[in-house]
């Protein structure tokens, strides 16, 4: 069943401004959750070993004003203004980009596509053209369409930033959470201190994601109160520390203030950008949550309250410690320090929850990516659970979110200080911001069809400003810098095996499909005994005959009397609308009773394991017979003459919707076998299957009066109701890949071992219905590739 509700709203949000503001006051829990804890590490970070802070207080307003820059630039004027407009109908994110480029320059590294595809109503995101009007952008795109090492090179760089958000979701929790409890430190001495940090910590992190899987809508209405009262908080402390101690700091605000930094630091002053970076952890958020709102909510929620409130919070530090220099204890630098001593308990327990709503954002969001992954071939199928039949995008993946947790303790126990963390959090953070600005480039030229002197702009204004902080990010590798590249190489390398290997599967299924010549030879009944119900044939090809059929048709010795080539596959959009769900049509004659259906799905859908997709997968093939779209009674010569090339099986094909979306077309009834007959209205005439004993079910089509149908498609229909009364099967193909011989070593521990171990040890093919063991059939095959 289709989560529905929620998805197709970009258009209603715009509608007033009410709304607008309700969802800019909603992404305040979901979107800023991260970007708003950073005040509680950043001076700590940046002072803890590169440069001290002096009586001169160049320091710390030269650490300030590069703070304020650093937000105005990155956050402000390159996400809330340029890179939001970068949505894929809606859709934000890394994934979101690379999708474009691949529409627009047609490198998709999805193997099944179809010219039908591009015909969805989102393909072409709006635009008239997809081709780029410059000749250099035209030069680009046909130089990315040809060379396959280009292709590889973008899906590439798009997994590092992938897999470097994923880096971030062990990260953010534990630096977070780490950060907000450290103002225990305040109230008690070191000795006990050192004892209680870690452990209260992993307590958190334990309860964060043991949590999980009750999903976050019955407490998420929490979540945009506590981070706006998070916020709040911070700009007041801010505003009293201002006026309190130094009502002049506002003048590190100019940009010189950086200059003298650097002078007076010099090499210190560089590698403490690793710690000013941590100021901009969580802006991608703003980018990849876009699809939960939209750009003007996000906009607004930035520019209206978390920008101000966020410089007032720095600013009010940096007043408090101009006036403050003792360096008795260690942590005179921190966040808690500048809290007025009787506010800091009620800070501390804010600053925790704003965590946890800060910390619960990114786990979700990396449950959101990997989904994503897994619908592009990018990843190993796994258990998504939707933890809300309302609230769309709602999901829980147990395996991920263990291997989360796991990771997140061990990098809390391992690292017992915000230092090492916040190394690590800002080389993710930033290798995921250079990604989205080499990506975007190429969307300015390819998508927008802009110059390509406006692309290397936006490249050298801030791929420099980034290649700075990246270069001081990466200086710390040995001090934790390590953790997100380490991360981030296990999870590129499952991820490009699955893909490489999943291409190769469909490679050979391509390559030794079956003949419809073959098929035509075998007669109505394919030469074995037809059975009553529906066989449903899973397979991965959008044309031509799976090789499985035939040790099927040659193994057993009867076969149902209606057989489905099912096919369920991503597309490069993120929504595939219902009315475009189902591609439906004939192989064969229509007395063969063999149909090809592919059920698409964008890469943000959310399947749900549910039997109404078995209703609306007979109630469209009904659809598809009664709306006659093929329109004709072919014989087998006049088939044969047609069918020479497979393709045409695809051209032959026919968009049906779900049952939802033709309320004027075919509607299915199906109800216990004793229960009273339904009487049809004056619209819609009753056509019932003849009664079976063995049912447990009876199926009604509803038809409607006009216009007519012939004879031949109401036997049809007549016998697809008997089908359905006798029930679902599920035929899946088990196969195993091995190497040919002849093979390069690497290839062969690629798929005889990487792959094949990630295949034994993730979900079916079909994880994604529920299908009784009983109505189950294997056969297994091995695939030499």
């Amino acid at each position: 069943m289709d989560l529905e509700p929620g998805i197709y709203q970009n258009h209603a949000k715009r509608e007033s401004w009410k709304t607008v503001l309700t969802l800019a006051y909603q992404s305040l829990g979901v979107v800023y959750g991260d970007l708003s804890t950073s005040p509680l590490y950043v001076y700590r970070n940046t002072f803890a070993e590169d440069i001290e802070h002096s009586e001169t207080n160049e320091e710390i307003f030269g650490v300030f004003s590069f703070v304020f820059w650093t937000l105005t630039l990155v956050p402000l004027l390159k996400y809330v203004f340029i890179v939001l407009k970068a949505n894929d109908n809606g859709e934000g994110g890394t994934f979101a980009l690379y999708s474009l480029l691949c529409r627009h320059a047609r490198v998709s590294s999805l193997p099944n596509c179809q010219l039908a595809d591009e015909e969805l109503s989102e393909y072409k995101n709006g635009r008239i053209s997809l081709d780029p009007k410059s000749g250099f952008g035209s030069r680009l795109k046909s130089a990315l369409e040809r060379h396959r090492v280009l292709q590889r090179v973008l899906l590439i760089l798009a997994l590092i930033g992938t897999c470097m958000v994923i880096g971030d979701g062990v990260l953010t929790p534990a630096i977070s959470v780490f950060s907000a409890i450290s103002g225990l430190e305040l109230s008690m001495s070191k000795e006990h201190h050192k004892y209680i940090e870690v452990p209260v910590a992993c307590l958190i992190l334990i309860c964060l994601f043991a949590l999980q899987h009750y999903g976050t809508h019955r407490v998420g209405f929490l979540f945009a109160p506590i981070v706006l009262t998070w916020l709040l908080c911070i700009s007041a402390i801010g505003i009293y520390n201002i006026f309190r101690w130094n009502p002049h700091v506002y003048r590190a605000l100019s940009p010189s203030y950086m200059y003298q930094f650097l002078r007076k630091t010099q090499r210190g002053g560089w590698m403490s950008l690793g710690g000013i970076l941590l100021c901009i952890t969580g802006s991608e958020a703003m980018f990849a949550d876009l699809g939960h709102f939209s750009q003007l909510s996000i906009q607004i929620a930035f520019t209206s309250v978390v920008y101000p409130a966020l410089v007032l919070a720095y600013m009010g530090q940096a007043a408090y410690l101009s006036k403050h220099h003792s360096s008795e204890k260690e942590y005179h630098i921190g966040f808690y320090v500048s809290v007025p001593g009787k506010l800091r308990i009620p800070v501390l327990v804010i600053a925790v929850l704003a965590a946890v709503v800060g910390s619960q954002a990114i786990i979700t969001g990396t449950f959101s990516i990997i989904k994503q992954c897994s619908a592009l071939n990018c990843f190993p199928k796994v258990k998504i659970v939707h933890t809300s039949s309302k609230v769309h995008g709602q999901i829980y993946i147990p395996e991920v979110n263990w291997i989360l947790m796991l990771l997140c303790m061990a990098v809390t126990i391992g690292f017992r200080d915000t230092k090492r963390m916040g190394n690590a959090s800002g080389l993710a953070v930033i290798t995921v911001m250079l990604v989205t600005t080499c990506l975007m480039s190429l969307v300015i030229v390819l998508c927008w069809h802009q110059s390509v002197f406006l692309a290397i702009c936006f490249v050298l204004f801030f791929g420099t400003i980034e290649a700075l902080y990246f270069s001081a990010a990466v200086i710390k590798f040995l001090e934790g810098a390590w953790v997100p590249v380490a991360l981030s190489l296990v999870f590129l390398i499952v991820m490009h095996i699955w893909h490489y290997g999943t291409l190769k599967k469909y490679e050979f299924d391509a390559q030794n499909k079956v003949s419809v010549n073959w098929l035509l030879s075998l007669g109505p009944s394919l030469g074995i005994v037809r059975v009553h119900g529906i066989g449903l044939i899973h397979t991965e090809l959008v044309s031509g005959i799976p090789a499985i059929f035939s040790h099927f048709v040659t193994n057993l010795p009867a076969f149902h009397q209606v057989l489905v080539f099912l096919c369920i596959k991503h597309v490069q959009v993120p929504h595939v609308k219902p009315k475009e769900r189902f591609l439906i049509g004939h192989i064969g004659p229509r007395e063969y009773r063999l149909y090809r259906c592919i059920v698409r799905y964008g890469y943000r859908d959310v399947h749900k394991d549910d039997v109404e997709f078995e209703k609306d997968l007979v109630c469209s093939i009904a659809e598809f017979i009664r709306s006659g779209s093929i329109g004709t009674d072919l014989t087998i010569e006049d088939l044969s003459e047609a069918i020479e090339d497979l393709r045409k099986d695809e051209d032959k094909m026919t968009v049906v919707g779900t049952c939802s979306t033709h309320a004027n077309g075919i509607q299915i009834d199906e109800d216990d076998i004793s229960s009273a007959e339904s009487v049809g209205t004056s619209e819609l005439r009753e056509i019932k299957s003849p009664p079976m004993i063995r049912s447990r079910k009876r199926v009604r089509f509803l038809v409607p009066e006009s216009p007519k149908i012939d004879k031949i498609a109401r036997e049809e229909l007549h016998e697809l109701m008997e089908a359905r009364e006798s029930g679902i099967a599920y035929i899946m193909g088990h196969s195993h890949m091995k190497a040919k011989q002849g093979s390069s070593m690497l290839k062969k521990l690629v798929i005889n071992y990487g792959y094949e171990f990630l295949r034994r040890n993730s979900r079916a093919t079909t994880y994604a219905f529920t299908v009784p063991h009983a109505s189950t059939l294997e056969v297994g095959m091995v695939y030499h590739v």
